[in-house]
């Protein structure tokens, strides 16, 4: 079996040929069209004609999906995809087995398969990118909820003054670029020359500056997982996306969520953070299981 999986972001869409044993035989990435969802299924397209070899695909996207059908209820990060039948756009140029699932659920499936979520019965995924990708494992399976938008934590309302605003909506607040926009800010310069690294750097280089944006930006974070936590009582959250590369990131969510812990008027259950086993492959080995399990191959 040769699968094309496709990993559709904000920024770029990642591709990799997988084999029947998950290796990764090929693998590339492109610029995630922006102006429509004509453009987004002729990239796609172009994907498959470049790899005729191959059986299927498997993509996995931001919003609320209806795997069943390969049916974007609302895009996410790519509003223009609200209300489309992905699946059947992509089958008029490719005739051949499709599969569609939400990126975090498929981060989370990973996790759950052969990951960092193996031997835990319940568990929650957070992937930091574009926005925040969330997904809950429940019983080891996937739990998608009613309408498909369980674990869809980039909506939570972080400010209980906003009426949903996108500055005060979780997953802007704590999108990977708002560390940048953060720095920048302390720094009074230009965010555009800004990227992770540069912040990630600056605080192994002992910056100030750089230490108090990822401090501020891993407290929000570590108070959404408290939040998540007291409701669901799950054994782990699983950290994944670009940024999650960095050890410092995590150690500093575990920091502040200890914190938090200790300084809790009750004795609530802790929860253990730790990062997703695949990293930021996680999207694209979601969806390989995601698929064979759909097709049972």
């Amino acid at each position: 079996m040769k699968l094309l999986v496709i990993d559709i972001g904000g920024t770029f869409i990642k591709y990799a040929i997988m084999d029947e044993k998950e290796n990764i035989t090929e693998r590339g990435k492109i610029a995630t069209p922006q102006d429509g969802r004509e453009a987004l299924i002729d990239a796609l397209a172009n994907l498959y004609f470049s790899h005729a070899y191959i059986d299927g695909i498997s993509i996995c996207m931001p919003g609320i999906i209806d795997a069943d059908r390969g049916y974007c209820h609302m895009g996410g990060a790519l509003r223009y995809n609200d209300g489309f039948a992905v699946k059947d756009a992509l089958y008029e140029r490719c005739h051949m087995p499709i599969h569609i699932e939400n990126d975090a659920k498929c981060a989370a499936y990973a996790e759950a398969k052969n990951g960092a979520l193996k031997d835990a019965s319940d568990g929650f995924v957070l992937i930091f990118g574009t926005m925040i990708g969330g997904a809950y494992i429940q019983n080891g399976k996937l739990h998608k909820g009613k309408h498909f938008s369980s674990g869809e934590v980039s909506y939570i309302i972080s400010d209980r003054a906003s009426y949903a605003l996108p500055e005060t909506i979780w997953g802007n607040r704590c999108s990977a670029n708002r560390l940048c926009k953060r720095y920048a800010e302390l720094h009074e310069i230009e965010c555009e020359c800004i990227d992770g690294n540069i912040v990630f750097d600056g605080v192994e280089k002992g910056d100030p500056y750089a230490i108090l944006a990822l401090e501020e930006y891993a407290q929000e974070i570590a108070v959404q997982i408290f939040n998540i936590q007291t409701i669901l009582d799950v054994e782990r959250f699983a950290i994944g996306g670009g940024i999650s590369a960095r050890p410092i990131f995590l150690k500093t969510i575990q920091d502040k969520l200890q914190d938090l812990y200790d300084n809790c008027l009750y004795p609530i259950t802790r929860t253990e953070v730790v990062n997703c086993h695949f990293q930021n492959d996680a999207n694209l080995y979601g969806a390989y299981y995601c698929y064979k399990e759909k097709y049972e191959v």
